[in-house]
């Protein structure tokens, strides 16, 4: 068939108007061009399951392909599931989040997968919770999480509430390739709308980890916009601590984020209300949710200022506070994170295991005590769900806070007293965000076949292949480059030490990105402060060099 054939194909069988409107004048203009765009290909489930731009068409996110994912994970659940099968669904505040949820909800039901629908937009991990509360086979949660405000996605979710992985990711892609017409796929309405008792159960959860302890502590916090503000209110209120300072500007979930090029707080300027906020009202720190509430991020107050902690910052002081707690189990964390968790780990005597990029593989970890990944990811209690979840975490957040206030100390105090012990473990990332993904194939080409021998004054030492599979962990599409000091010699002599540094490149698996993700540890021999300094430096010049030879500069 022609393009523009399976155009009209799609424009029979679409319930949506805007969408047979959208494709039907692309039909009409004969712009074969945007038509190859939307079907020259189709979604595949990727780090966070579907995810995509809104649009007509396979390759965009719209009420075609939703129902056919739909149709395809029931016929999954049927088949590996014994007895009746059942499926819950949740969804965020994101333009059609609740259409593609109700659309869900109906097809699994008709297909025989008992399903339940969350009432109103919640956080994710609501609904990974809500997994494990109803007994549920399966979970399906329609959010975009952090993507631009045109974008929407589908999350799909086993038994043990946490993300699919291979073989069963493929194999549902396989049962969605079978699906039909969708027009002619049976629905139901009798599926059932949850009561509020789902939410309730997780708010009570999360308030059931606090321990007794401080609570003075001035927060300021940000949903950016999104789902998270109701559900995180309610939890520090019960637990005690004073009211949140709320973000005015970004306190109602709103789909197009007014306010914010991009709605994550990794972006330049998405914290910057939370930081005018901080100042205004002498916060001692800053919380915020992504748009669906399953990543925190940190900012702190240094000296008369505010900035925020980078991802790994976060990740290392949680780590700490539940290591000291005596929490057992396995302290996990992604391949891109900051090793510093392993010397953590050990210095408590607990195992540290890392992952492939994604809290799906993090989930996947049979007795995780902790998990996270440097894109502030964060399971500070896997029993109340296997996934990343910002609430929890902003919790764990305020009770540190307040104890280290307590202290006359604050975070970034705790954060070089563990410098101290294990060395400064300083990261950062060359992220570039592409319109023609060739840029990244060759850039990934260019890492297999020619590496660097020298970056920021530093020798390239091994070039692992992810592809071939490194340390044990299922293949990916990444290269790990080692880097050590090159010999002293009397011309060149070492300033301070530095133990060592990695280079970890991958294409994003939610957005058109390259990332590279650099660490360099710092031994700390006289200050924290000259260490930094010293890896600082180190950090830009690898940025740089490697931009260069990638061709990115």
């Amino acid at each position: 068939m022609s393009v523009v054939d399976l155009a009209l194909d799609w424009i029979s069988q679409d319930p949506d108007p805007q969408t047979r409107a959208e494709l039907q004048a692309l039909v009409d203009a004969d712009d074969t061009a945007a038509l190859e765009d939307r079907f020259g290909s189709r979604l595949q489930f990727g780090t966070a399951g579907l995810r995509g731009a809104l649009g007509g068409g396979p390759n965009r996110m719209n009420r075609v392909i939703v129902a056919k994912a739909a149709a395809g994970l029931a016929a999954y659940l049927r088949r590996e599931v014994d007895g009746e099968p059942s499926v819950v669904v949740g969804y965020d505040a994101r333009h059609n989040s609740d259409v593609f949820a109700r659309d869900t909800a109906e097809i699994m039901q008709a297909a025989g997968v008992r399903a339940y629908l969350l009432p109103v937009h919640l956080p994710t991990p609501v609904l990974a919770h809500a997994i494990l509360h109803l007994g549920c086979s399966a979970g399906v949660m329609v959010t975009a999480s952090h993507n631009p405000p045109q974008d929407n996605g589908y999350k799909v979710y086993l038994g043990d509430s946490s993300q699919i992985v291979p073989p069963a990711d493929t194999d549902i892609s396989a049962l969605i390739d079978e699906v039909g017409r969708v027009d002619e796929l049976p629905r139901s309405d009798d599926y059932t709308v949850c009561g509020p008792d789902v939410a309730e159960a997780y708010v009570q959860a999360v308030v059931d980890l606090a321990h007794d302890g401080p609570r003075d502590v001035v927060a300021v916090y940000t949903p950016m916009h999104g789902v998270g503000r109701d559900t995180l209110v309610e939890v520090v209120r019960r637990t005690g601590f004073p009211a949140l300072h709320v973000v005015p500007e970004q306190g109602d979930p709103d789909p197009d984020f007014p306010t914010v090029a991009f709605p994550n707080p990794e972006e330049p300027g998405a914290m910057d209300l939370a930081l005018k906020l901080a100042a205004e009202v002498g916060a001692d720190v800053i919380v915020a949710n992504d748009p669906d509430a399953d990543r925190c991020a940190v900012g702190v107050r240094d000296g008369e200022a505010f900035r925020m902690l980078t991802g790994d910052q976060t990740g290392v002081l949680l780590a700490e506070l539940l290591l000291r707690r005596g929490v057992d189990g396995t302290y996990g964390s992604s391949i891109v994170s900051s090793d510093m968790l392993g010397r953590q780990a050990e210095a408590h005597d607990r195992r540290w295991q890392q992952t492939l990029t994604g809290f799906k593989w993090l989930g996947k970890i049979g007795d995780l005590a902790f998990g996270y990944e440097e894109a502030l990811g964060y399971s500070v209690a896997p029993h109340v769900a296997r996934d990343k979840d910002g609430v929890s975490a902003i919790l764990a957040v305020l009770e540190l806070a307040a104890e280290l206030k307590a202290e006359g100390r604050t975070l970034l105090d705790l954060l070089d007293d563990l410098y101290r012990e294990h060395g400064l473990h300083a990261t950062g990332q060359l992220s570039v965000r592409v319109d023609d993904l060739s840029i990244i194939a060759d850039a990934m080409s260019t890492l297999r076949t020619t590496p660097p021998r020298l970056l920021g004054g530093l020798e390239v030492t091994a070039v692992d292949d992810l592809a071939d599979g490194y340390a044990g962990l299922p293949p990916t599409d990444g290269i790990r480059l080692a880097l050590a000091l090159p010999p002293a010699t009397e011309a060149a002599p070492h300033g301070p030490a530095i133990d060592s540094a990695r280079i970890i490149c991958r294409p994003s698996g939610t957005e058109p990105k390259l990332k590279c993700y650099i660490e360099v540890v710092v031994s700390v021999q006289d200050s924290v402060e000259v260490s930094r300094e010293q890896a600082d430096a180190t950090l830009e010049a690898l940025r740089s060099d490697l931009a260069t030879a990638l061709g990115l500069a």
